[in-house]
């Protein structure tokens, strides 16, 4: 069974950018020790759509797209703008960050000490699946942001993991004065880093990375200024190729006997396309996930932008 997901990329420009670096910085969190699959990664906050993301409700509660406009940008018929909606939802969850605003008052959680502190108990209660994440938005006269959150990224997860998504990737600006905080549950720790470090440091072995995550970093990683990167995501979200990797055995292969193979690699069109094609093939996907990762790590990545970098190039 493939679920669907979203996952969202929040950027912003570091205040005293590295010599030699860019000022994109991108936030990311570190997967659970004990999650099943990749367990201490870094990754961007998201996870699974549920039913409850989409539908009328959700739609009342967001600003700046419909679920038709989202649906049409995805290629769906309809329930698009729930991916969005799941993208800001575990955002709050496991970043503690809300993509949100209310149409009159001050900016949201910026220096108000009892709204965070009210804010910081109703996480809690969401992630503890007693408070719908909707319902606070009703309550609090939320608007979701999701006209300010680009399309990006579409990867589908090969047949061999121990859990399949079909992942949708986001980008936004991370939004002004609110603080980032792990859940101490999915999440274990959160960072603010440059994609050259974050590269550089999985290249060490000092900062766990899976694959698809590290093609996103390179393709943002063109870019110096979040500025420069959003006006191209928003250019570029309306042709996002869909990336489904296949697993073929193979004795040579990088990974615990197997190769993992990207749209336009050699051998990728006859590798299996269903589960019972890899019957025999015994398999570590964690450690095959790493490393392919290993070896996708090579360099900085320049010519990995995939739509965004297209955008940018027609610019």
């Amino acid at each position: 069974m493939i679920r669907p997901a979203a996952t969202v990329m929040l950027v912003r420009d570091a205040a005293e950018p590295e010599s030699g670096d860019g000022a994109l910085e991108v936030l990311m969190v570190r997967r659970n020790l004990q999650s099943d699959f990749v367990g201490g990664a870094y990754v961007f906050p998201g996870g699974a759509v549920d039913p409850l993301d989409g539908g009328p409700e959700a739609e009342a509660l967001s600003q700046g797209r419909s679920d038709a406009d989202a649906s049409i940008l995805l290629g769906m018929e309809t329930g698009g703008l729930a991916y969005w909606v799941a993208a800001l939802r575990e955002t709050f969850e496991e970043a503690g960050l809300l993509l949100a605003k209310r149409p009159e008052g001050p900016p949201l959680l910026v220096g108000d000490v009892r709204e965070e502190a009210r804010f910081v108990a109703e996480r809690a209660l969401v992630n503890q699946g007693r408070r719908r994440f909707l319902d606070l938005c009703n309550d609090e006269k939320l608007q979701l942001l999701v006209g300010d959150v680009h399309y990006f990224a579409h990867w589908i997860t090969p047949l061999g993991a121990p859990r399949r998504y079909d992942t949708r990737f986001f980008l936004a600006a991370a939004p002004p004065g609110q603080q980032a905080a792990h859940d101490a549950r999915e999440t274990i720790a959160e960072t603010w880093i440059t994609p050259r470090r974050a590269l550089e440091g999985h290249r060490r072995g000092v900062f766990d990375l899976i694959f698809p995550t590290i093609r996103n970093l390179q393709a943002i990683g063109r870019f110096a200024t979040s500025a420069e990167l959003l006006e191209a995501a928003e250019s570029a979200s309306r042709s996002v190729p869909t990336i489904e990797p296949r697993v073929m055995a193979d004795g040579n292969g990088i990974g615990n006997g197997v190769r993992i193979l990207l749209p336009g690699d050699e051998g990728y069109d006859d590798a299996p396309v269903d589960a019972g094609d890899l019957t025999g093939v015994n398999v570590d996907f964690n450690e095959a996930i790493r490393d392919v990762s290993r070896a996708a790590n090579t360099g900085d990545g320049a010519s990995e932008g995939g739509a965004v970098a297209n955008a940018q190039d027609r610019s």
